[in-house]
């Protein structure tokens, strides 16, 4: 029986002397975890920009609806309709900062506070008109 067919005894397993040890043991860690912040900090910055598109939305979703309401009171009640729209903006979380009536149509402009990480807090703005169909923007 040759060196090379006869089977091991004894259970030990030939070690490597620690003097002999690769000089990148424990990169794999240390990549694993480089890896895992960029995936981390990629997630935080998709996250916040979809969080601030949905705040663009939202804050102009509240112009839209603010203008409608302004532009249906506009013949009837104009005294009224900036405070009617004021009120269908809180409704929707944000703040009336300008509001115009002009014969039978309505503008307005709402703003929302959002904090973004890192930057901190910041005001997003939406502005709309609105009035019946057969009047034309000129500008």
């Amino acid at each position: 029986m040759t060196h090379e067919s006869r089977p091991r005894t004894g259970g030990t397993h030939p070690t490597k002397h620690p003097a002999a040890m690769s000089a990148d043991q424990g990169s794999a860690t240390i990549w694993s975890a480089a890896v895992m912040t960029v995936l981390m900090s990629l997630a935080i910055v998709l996250t916040t920009a979809g969080s601030v598109r949905v705040a663009r939305h939202h804050v102009n979703s509240a112009a839209d609806l603010s203008a409608l309401e302004a532009a249906r009171l506009a013949i009837a009640a104009p005294d009224q309709a900036c405070a009617r729209a004021e009120e269908i903006a809180e409704a929707n979380t944000a703040r009336l900062t300008h509001c115009t009536i002009t014969e039978e149509t309505a503008e307005v402009r709402t703003a929302v506070d959002i904090t973004i990480p890192g930057l901190g807090k910041r005001t997003l703005t939406g502005q709309a008109k609105a009035g019946p169909s057969w009047i034309t923007s000129t500008g």
